[in-house]
């Protein structure tokens, strides 16, 4: 497996992050866009019965779980980090699920041309270099095929200073998406739909717990959708969907 220095970076800042049993305290901040998350869920299990699927970037498989419950026809993750494979395919062999997981650099993988259905991740592009990564996924793909990301925006103001007050929560070569990364979205994949999710729900986030059984929650949600149809409330939005296809 070929690494360059960012890349090794990522992997050893992900294999200290799977080795500590303590999550990050920027985890409760995730309630604020689990309708990103559910979304998310809704237009992969639409599309993968029967279909030859990779999870980019797969962490420690919590998508993987899901998704092997959807009839795919085969289901391979792949990440980075050793660490977060091996606790993945521990997992999976905990739960009876039938999931390929492989270690292997998400730039630069050793997976045939135009193999997959569909290919989807999860807050892994933004740790790319994606003059590498979006190529990759394009040669991978099958014709037609889709893929299914949720990223983190780089665009608001007040999000990208808590970034720079709290520089130890992440790793130093990730990159919040900005238009610089859409352009190249749009070199590699047609028909591009980004939806913008996060702007009220996190404004608001003390005044709900659980988003499932939250009427506030839908509401505010309803909200930003609104919002989100003019695009200077995009630039106030914490992170997209993006759902293309080859």
């Amino acid at each position: 497996m070929k690494l360059t220095q960012e890349n090794l970076r990522e992997k050893d800042f992900h294999n200290k992050l799977q080795s500590n049993s303590k999550g990050r305290f920027e985890n409760i901040f995730y309630k604020a866009i689990s309708n990103m998350q559910n979304d998310f869920l809704d237009i992969v299990k639409r599309h993968a019965s029967n279909k030859i699927i990779l999870d980019y970037g797969c962490g420690i498989g919590n998508n993987a779980e899901k998704i092997a419950n959807f009839n795919p026809l085969k289901l391979t993750a792949i990440d980075i980090s050793d660490v977060s494979i091996s606790k993945a395919s521990e997992q999976a062999k905990n739960l009876g699920l039938n999931i390929d997981y492989r270690t292997m650099n998400c730039e630069d993988t050793d997976l045939e041309d135009e193999t997959y259905d569909i290919i989807y991740g999860a807050g892994i592009l933004h740790h790319l270099k994606n003059e590498k990564s979006l190529p990759e996924i394009a040669r991978l793909l099958k014709s037609n095929g889709k893929l299914i990301f949720m990223e983190p925006l780089g665009t608001n103001p007040i999000i990208n200073l808590y970034r720079k007050l709290t520089p130890n929560s992440r790793s130093i070569d990730e990159h919040p998406f900005t238009k610089d990364d859409f352009l190249i979205l749009n070199k590699y994949f047609g028909k591009m739909k980004l939806k913008f999710y996060g702007f009220l729900t996190l404004v608001f986030f003390p005044f709900y717990s659980d988003p499932k059984n939250s009427k506030f929650f839908k509401f505010i949600s309803c909200i930003d959708q609104i919002l989100f149809k003019f695009s200077f409330f995009r630039l106030f939005a914490w992170s997209v969907l993006i759902n293309g296809e080859k």
